[in-house]
């Protein structure tokens, strides 16, 4: 069936071209994921704070580099588009910032991120997530960006915050975690914010 209005980015615009490493310029790199992170990833998911807010358990390194594979070819299927937040000196992992749920033809995706434990209370989550954001609605074209947390995610809504996203509501009942149920803030980010 025909679209009414063309694709806001066309098919092919992520995939086109190899996935881009990006600076935030003080002092962080998001760069695509590579096997040899398995271990860290392994290690930041035993914290008790990502088990709080993520739906997923790493079991074993193995099973981690599963995940960094799918990491890898979702941005060939240009659904989801990951990268690792790493010091841009030592290269040492902090942390991981996505788009997720990507549709190009509406311009649309959802940012999500994490980060490793000794990384929180520096604002890794927040510059990594403003840098991505203006890639992608600046240099791709997306037209809005949204982010979702659960309410009681006092840091994710500060994060947020310091990125841009305006608190647009309040989604009841929206997420599942490992103790229920979450009502879930909606910010979202748009072209020309």
């Amino acid at each position: 069936m025909p679209f009414t209005a063309p694709p806001v980015v066309p098919a092919g615009s992520l995939a086109g071209t190899p996935q881009p490493a990006l600076s935030t310029g003080d002092g962080l790199l998001l760069r695509p994921w590579r096997a040899a992170d398995a271990p860290a990833v392994h290690a930041a998911f035993q914290d008790p704070l990502i088990h709080q807010w993520h739906v997923r358990s790493a079991d074993s390194v193995e099973e981690v580099a599963g995940w960094i594979e799918e990491w890898q070819r979702s941005w060939r299927g240009e659904r989801d588009a990951q990268w690792a937040i790493t010091d841009a000196d030592t290269d040492r992992l902090l942390g991981r910032v996505a788009l997720r749920d990507i549709r190009l033809d509406e311009g649309l995706a959802a940012i999500a991120y994490w980060t490793a434990a000794a990384a929180r209370g520096r604002g890794v989550a927040a510059r990594a997530t403003n840098t991505l954001t203006r890639w992608a609605l600046d240099e791709i074209g997306l037209h809005r960006l949204e982010l979702l947390h659960a309410t009681a995610n006092g840091a994710s809504c500060r994060v947020a915050a310091k990125a841009g996203f305006l608190l647009e509501g309040t989604k009841r009942s929206a997420g599942w975690h490992q103790d229920g149920w979450h009502d879930m803030h909606l910010h979202a980010r748009v072209q020309g914010d």
